[in-house]
C-alpha cells in the first residue's frame, strides 16, 4: 500500500506542477507528464468549474474543495466500511447526485463520504493519500494511473461519454470535412481534445496542414475568441457549450464530436467517444467487493433518476454546487452524455477510444493499451 501511495503520490505531483500551464506543457517525453496535461482534459474536456462561474458571471464563487456529504449510516448495507467517493465539479459528478443526496438522507444502501474538488490534480492526489477509494476520473489518466501503479487501479465503470462541441455562428459548418482550409481555437495542447479532433480531422479524409489548430490555454480563452468573432471556430465541452451559447445568441453548436466519432467506427468495435470514467482501489476492491458492487448498483440507479427526471436532477446539480442554476443545469444534460457503462461493454467502449489515443500519442495512454486486468468484470 505504501508504494501504490508513492507511485500515485508523485503522479499527483506532477499533475499539480504542470497542469495549469495548458499550451507551454507540450513536451511529452515522461509519464508524468502525460498526467498533467491529460489531467489538463477533464478541466478542459468536461469544464469542471469554469463553466458555472462563467455562466452566472461569477455570481457565486465556490470553493476549491467541497464535501458533498458526511459518512452516513447506510441502509441494507453490504459491508461496515465507509466508501470515499471523490468526484469533479462537472458532467462525471452530474450523475451521481441523487445517490450523494440519498446518502445525506440516510437512504443509500452503503455508507458514504463524498468529496468534491475542482481539477484533475487534486482529486489525483486524494487517491494518491489515500483519502478516496473510488474516483471520477479522466477515462486516460485512469489509463496512465493504471499503467504508473503497476495495476493498484481497476476501471469499474464509464459514467460519461463525450462532452466536445464545434461552436461557432457559421452555420454553413456542419461536419469535419468542412473544416478544411479553416482554423479551429481549442483549449489545452496535447490533452485529449487536440487528440480526438486530430483523430477525426484524418478519419475524415483530411490532411493535418488542412485545418489550422491554434490553442489557448483554457476553454473560457476560446469562448472569448467566438465572442469577439462569432464567425470563428472553437472547440468547446460541455456544460461550458451551453453557458457559451447562453450569451450570444450568435453562437450554436454546430458539429457533435461525438456523434461523428460514432459514425467512424467499425459496427461491431464497440468504440466510444468516452469523457469520464470511474476507478477503484485495487486492493480495496478485494477487500470490499461486496461495497463495490453496491456501489456500482446505486450508481446506475443514480444515473437513470439523471436522466428520467431532468428537473429534480437539475435541483439536485444546483445543490451540491456543480452548477450554480438548476435552469442552466438543466438546459445542459442532454448533451453531457452522462451514462453508465460497465463489464463488458464498458471495456469494448473504452478500450476502442484508449487505442485511438495510442496510435495519436502513446504517452497519453501511459505507453500502453491497459491489459484484460484493467477492467472489472464481475
Amino acid at each position: 500500500m505504501k508504494k501504490f501511495g508513492s507511485l500515485l503520490l508523485a503522479a499527483a505531483l506532477s499533475v499539480s506542477l504542470l497542469a495549469g500551464c495548458g499550451s507551454a506543457a507540450s513536451t511529452q517525453t515522461t509519464a508524468e507528464s502525460t498526467v498533467s496535461e491529460t489531467t489538463a482534459a477533464e478541466s478542459t474536456a468536461a469544464a469542471e468549474s469554469t463553466a458555472e462561474t462563467s455562466t452566472e458571471e461569477a455570481a457565486s464563487t465556490q470553493p476549491q474543495t467541497e464535501t458533498a456529504s458526511e459518512t452516513q449510516t447506510g441502509t441494507e448495507g453490504s459491508d461496515d466500511v465507509t466508501v470515499r467517493v471523490g468526484g469533479l465539479k462537472g458532467p462525471t459528478t452530474m450523475g451521481l447526485v441523487k445517490l450523494m443526496d440519498d446518502a445525506e438522507n440516510g437512504s443509500a444502501q452503503n455508507q458514504y463520504e463524498f468529496t468534491m474538488v475542482t481539477a484533475a490534480d487534486e482529486l489525483t492526489g486524494l487517491v494518491a493519500n489515500g483519502s478516496v477509494d473510488i474516483a471520477l476520473l479522466p477515462a486516460n489518466v485512469a489509463s496512465v494511473l493504471y499503467h504508473k501503479t503497476e495495476g493498484k487501479v481497476t476501471v469499474i465503470d464509464i459514467n460519461t461519454l463525450g462532452v466536445l462541441y464545434l461552436v461557432s455562428g457559421d452555420t454553413s459548418i456542419d461536419s469535419i470535412a468542412q473544416l478544411k482550409g479553416k482554423t479551429v481555437y481549442l483549449p489545452g495542447k496535447g490533452t485529449t481534445p487536440e487528440y480526438v479532433l486530430r483523430y477525426l480531422i484524418s478519419a475524415s479524409g483530411l490532411s493535418d496542414t488542412d485545418v489550422t489548430l491554434e490553442f489557448k490555454s483554457e476553454a473560457a480563452e476560446v469562448a472569448s475568441v467566438l465572442a469577439e468573432d462569432p464567425n470563428a471556430i472553437g472547440l468547446l465541452p460541455q456544460p461550458f457549450v451551453t453557458a457559451t451559447l447562453a450569451q450570444n445568441d450568435k453562437l450554436s453548436a454546430v458539429v457533435d464530436l461525438t456523434k461523428v466519432w460514432d459514425s467512424l467506427q467499425a459496427e461491431d468495435s464497440g468504440s466510444r467517444l468516452v469523457t469520464g470514467v470511474t476507478i477503484v482501489n485495487t486492493d480495496f476492491l478485494a477487500a470490499h467487493k461486496d461495497a463495490v458492487d453496491t456501489f456500482l448498483s446505486e450508481h446506475k440507479a443514480s444515473i437513470a433518476y439523471t436522466q428520467e427526471d431532468p428537473d429534480g436532477a437539475a435541483a439536485l446539480i444546483e445543490k451540491a454546487g456543480i452548477v450554480a442554476k438548476a435552469a442552466i443545469a438543466k438546459k445542459a444534460l442532454p448533451a453531457c452524455n452522462i451514462t453508465y457503462l460497465d463489464g463488458q461493454e464498458m471495456k469494448d467502449a473504452l478500450n476502442g477510444y484508449l487505442s485511438v489515443l495510442l496510435e495519436q500519442n502513446p504517452q497519453s495512454v501511459g505507453g500502453s493499451l491497459p491489459d484484460d486486468a484493467f477492467y472489472y468484470i464481475p
